[in-house]
Parts: C-alpha cells; sequence; structure tokens
C-alpha cells in the first residue's frame, strides 16, 4: 500500500469523524506502516501552518490542546510547531519568545523518564490532536504571520527601565513580608508609568508607530477573577483587555512598552495573589473552619477588584507630573487604542461576574489587595 494512501485513509477515518472506533481504526492503519510517519508528521505542519493563518499563534495553540488533551498530545504539538517554524529566517514579533518557552516545558515533560508508547498510542495521541487543529476557528490576529513581508525593527535589548521592573516584580514575588511585596509593586507601577510616558514622547510623530495587541493566558481555576485582575491591569497601562473565555485568553491591545508592562505586571500580581490565597486559606483552615471553592474564589475576585483604583492611581499620579505638552500625545495614543480595540473586536459584551458567597473570602482578598496596594471596582469585563 502507498505511504500516502495510507495517511489519507487514516485521516480520512479519523478525523471528520466523533466516534472512537473510526479514531481506533486510523490508528491501526498508521501503527502498522511505519514507512507512513513522515508523510503524517508533514501533514502535522500543515495544519499548525493552517492554524497561523486563521490568527493563532503557538502559545494559544498549545494552550487550546492543553485545555482539550493531555500532556502527551503537547508534546507533539510542540515538536510539530517547532520544526515547522524553523524553515523561517526570522519570526514575527513575540514568536520566538514564545517557541523557547515552549521548548523548555517540552523538555521538562521529557526529562520525567516516561517509557515511549507504543505505535498505536502514539498513532491515537496524532490523530487526536490533528482533530483538534483541524477543528480550530479563525481568531482575530493579532500580528503577522511567519513569513510575512512586515518591517521589524532592529533589536537593541531590552530597555534598562523593564529590566528594573522585571526586578522589582521577582523581588515582590519572592519576600515574604507583605509591607516590602507592597513597596515593591508599587515602584514597579510608578516606573511603568514612566516608561510609558517616555515612549509616548520618543514615539511621537514616529512613522508606522501604532497599536499593537498580544493575547495572555487565562487559564482556569478562577479564570473569571484572573480576567478581571488582567483588565485592572491593561486599563491603568494604557491597555484595553478583551476576554474570550472559550479559548482561555484575553487579547491586550495598546502600544508595545505598554503590552509588556501589562505582561509582567498582571503576571506578577497573580503570582501574588494565589500565594496570598494559599496563606489565607491556611489561616482559616488552622481556626476550624473548612473553607471550599467559594473561599477561593471569593478570595480572587475581591483581590481583583481591589486592585484597579490604585493601580490606575500610581499611573495617574505620574501623569500628573507630565508637561501640559505631552497631554495632547497621551490623548491621541489613547483614542488609537480605542479604535484599535474596536476594530478588532466590533462586538463585544459585558459578562455578569456571579455574586459573592463567602464573605471571608471577600473579605480576606480585599485585605491581600490593600497590602499589595492595589483597588478597583470592575462590575464587567469586554468579551468577545
Amino acid at each position: 500500500m502507498a505511504v500516502g494512501h495510507t495517511v489519507e485513509r487514516a485521516l480520512a477515518a479519523a478525523l471528520y469523524a466523533e466516534g472512537d472506533a473510526d479514531l481506533d481504526t486510523g490508528a491501526s492503519l498508521l501503527a502498522a506502516d511505519p514507512a507512513a510517519d513522515a508523510e503524517l508528521a508533514l501533514r502535522g505542519r500543515e495544519l499548525v501552518g493552517r492554524a497561523w493563518e486563521r490568527g493563532w499563534q503557538p502559545a494559544d495553540v498549545v494552550r487550546m490542546v492543553r485545555r482539550e488533551l493531555a500532556e502527551p498530545h503537547v508534546r507533539v504539538a510542540v515538536e510539530l510547531i517547532s520544526v515547522q517554524l524553523k524553515r523561517y529566517e526570522r519570526l514575527p514579533a513575540r514568536w520566538g519568545a514564545q517557541m523557547e518557552a515552549l521548548e523548555a516545558l517540552a523538555e521538562d515533560v521529557r526529562g520525567g523518564g516516561e517509557r515511549q508508547p507504543d505505535r498505536f498510542t502514539r498513532a491515537t495521541t496524532v490523530l487526536e490532536l490533528y482533530r483538534l487543529l483541524l477543528r480550530l476557528p479563525a481568531i482575530e490576529p493579532v500580528g503577522p504571520v511567519p513569513g510575512a513581508s512586515v518591517y521589524v525593527p532592529p533589536a537593541h535589548g531590552e530597555p534598562k527601565t523593564l529590566t528594573r521592573i522585571r526586578g522589582l516584580l521577582a523581588k515582590a514575588e519572592a519576600t515574604e513580608f507583605p509591607e516590602e511585596a507592597e513597596a515593591l509593586s508599587a515602584k514597579a507601577q510608578e516606573l511603568m508609568a514612566l516608561h510609558s510616558i517616555d515612549e509616548a514622547v520618543l514615539s511621537e510623530g514616529r512613522q508606522g508607530d501604532a497599536p499593537g495587541a498580544c493575547r495572555i493566558g487565562v487559564d482556569a481555576p478562577y479564570e473569571t477573577a484572573k480576567a478581571i485582575l488582567l483588565d485592572a491591569v491593561a486599563s491603568a497601562n494604557h491597555c484595553q483587555a478583551v476576554w474570550n473565555g472559550e479559548f482561555g485568553f484575553s487579547t491586550v491591545v495598546g502600544f508595545e512598552a505598554d503590552l509588556e508592562a501589562v505582561e509582567l505586571l498582571y503576571t506578577s500580581l497573580l503570582v501574588q495573589g494565589t500565594v496570598a490565597m494559599t496563606r489565607a486559606e491556611a489561616a482559616q483552615r488552622a481556626g476550624g473552619r473548612k473553607r471550599t471553592k467559594t473561599f477561593r474564589q471569593s478570595f480572587l475576585l475581591a483581590y481583583a477588584n481591589r486592585l484597579g483604583d490604585l493601580l490606575s492611581a500610581t499611573a495617574r499620579q505620574v501623569e500628573s507630573t507630565a508637561s501640559a505638552d505631552l497631554l495632547p500625545v497621551l490623548a491621541t495614543r489613547a483614542v488609537a487604542v480605542a479604535g484599535r480595540a474596536e476594530e478588532m473586536f466590533p462586538r463585544t459584551v459585558r459578562t455578569r461576574v456571579r455574586g459573592v458567597t463567602d464573605e471571608a473570602g471577600w473579605r480576606d482578598g480585599r485585605a491581600a489587595a490593600d497590602r499589595a496596594r492595589r483597588g478597583a471596582d470592575r462590575p464587567g469585563l469586554p468579551r468577545s
């Protein structure tokens, strides 16, 4: 039997059917024909390339695989993506960093000493992955695809300000003293606001300077609270966030310097909030009060809601020291971000957040946010 015919029969049996019987038929065909492996891998890389054309990026694809399937599928997906992207001499912004993170993840998983699966199991994994890739819908693109003819500005390394911000946030995550974490996080937000103003001054009149977008994972559990936290961080840093709960990410729209700041601060505050939640829950249990999912959900909702006001207050305080000549520049950039978000997401809806059901969780979450010198009250999120 010709190699191409084996692969065609296997894919036809498995990819367009819902039942496991057809999947088993396709896997059996592939397992019995080792010569089909190269052709099967080629088909996988083609499916990955189609995902790029439909707006997906490496981290998005792997996130979906992890949500819907299992770790063996993640390993296969990373292998396909890595090989497919090596065809290009230059990748779009953010793609290289995403790929490095995914390869490090795959290496960590491979280091676990797991035995290699038999051919039938491997073929089943591949076909399940291909079925998911085939069914990925088109989503809003947030940048060019590999191979696109676009201008890529020369790289000059990370600005010193961002390096300082990373250092401050790393210390805030590591310290066991809430007051120290508070001071470090507040200083990081202040530097972010100054960095944003500096970028606005430098970019005034620069040709081609326009808002971009990036996607940030918002994973279960408690994804609503996490999306609210990201929305608060984005708003305080001149960006807009639109949450897609179905696919587990928010798209953040803004100028590049602000996007980097949002990603840094959100990640750090999420780490700090999770640590604070774990400690608060332990204290509740030590007092003889059993806490469940409702405690954690209420804690993170309160934490996220309380963060926004002080985040914004810090940024606005820094902006108030800017010269009057800069205010029109900041206003123009705000209009540009709003316009870009409207262009990408012309139809968004507000998501109603379920009421808080655990008073202790809400109280402890607010206290944790106050210690981080943050606070806000946002009733809903734009969703695509």
